[in-house]
C-alpha cells in the first residue's frame, strides 16, 4: 500500500513556462529508474503553476527520493526556471485506486 506521499508546487518565472514542462517531462525519465517511487505524476495546475506528486510504501522509500536524481536536478534548476522556491509538502495517502 502507498501511504506516504510528496506534492511539490513548482511556479515558474515568466517567459520559463515551456522550460519547466520540458524538464518535468524529462523527469519521468528518472522517475522510472527509483525502484523506491512506485507512483509519480507530474501535472500543470494552470498557465505558469506546475506541480509533482508522487507516493511511497514506507518513509524509507520517501527519504531515498527527496535524495536522489529528481529533487538534485529540481534543486539545481531552480533559480533559472523557477519564481519562487518548490514548495513540498509531506502527505499521507489515506485511499488509492491504482491500476491492477
Amino acid at each position: 500500500m502507498l501511504t506516504l506521499s510528496l506534492f511539490v508546487r513548482l511556479e515558474a518565472k515568466p517567459g520559463k513556462e515551456k522550460d519547466v514542462a520540458a524538464f518535468l517531462q524529462q523527469g519521468l525519465e528518472l522517475a522510472n529508474q527509483e525502484t523506491t517511487t512506485p507512483l509519480w505524476f507530474a501535472l500543470r495546475l494552470g498557465p505558469t503553476t506546475f506541480a509533482i506528486f508522487d507516493a511511497f510504501e514506507n518513509e524509507s522509500g520517501r527519504q531515498a527520493h527527496l535524495n536522489g536524481p529528481i529533487a538534485k536536478a529540481l534543486m539545481e534548476n531552480a533559480p533559472n526556471l523557477l519564481a519562487s522556491p518548490p514548495s513540498i509538502e509531506r502527505a499521507e495517502v489515506l485511499g488509492a485506486k491504482l491500476p491492477k
